[in-house]
């Protein structure tokens, strides 16, 4: 009876541990590209137009909530800190932007592009367009 207890108990131990998955860095974690990009995207936005403000508080907010998102997914401080800190994932990021805004009409000394852009995040409901206002 106790070799069958040990038996269970070891493949209890080796099934939950097969469950768990190893996280991926957290600058690939999808929820924060994501949560990052909305950010950045509102940004370069609100940078760009004169007509568009930012929504402080809100952005704060949403950028403490990717802080306990990260937390809550088993990231630590150390970790979350060291992407904040990381000049080329930032990088990397402002440059994708910076394209996607650039398809959509939104270049160097065209505000009325970024203005657009920005009424149609805003129009949408979009992550972005929730950290804007016109």
């Amino acid at each position: 009876m106790t070799s069958l207890i040990r038996t269970a108990t070891v493949a209890i131990f080796l099934a939950s541990a097969g469950s768990a998955q190893a996280l991926v860095p957290l600058e690939q974690n999808r929820g924060i590209v994501a949560g990052f990009y909305a950010i950045g995207l509102a940004d370069e936005i609100r940078k760009n137009c004169p007509s568009i403000s930012p929504r402080w508080v809100r952005a704060y907010n949403y950028l403490k909530s990717l802080e306990n998102y990260a937390r809550n997914a088993g990231y630590s401080d150390a970790e979350i800190e060291s992407l904040t800190k990381n000049k080329a994932a930032k990088e990397r990021l402002r440059a994708e932007i910076r394209a996607d805004l650039a398809k959509r009409g939104a270049t160097p000394g065209n505000p009325e592009g970024y203005c657009i852009a920005g009424r149609e995040e805003i129009a949408k409901d979009s992550t972005a367009g929730r950290l804007i206002t016109e």
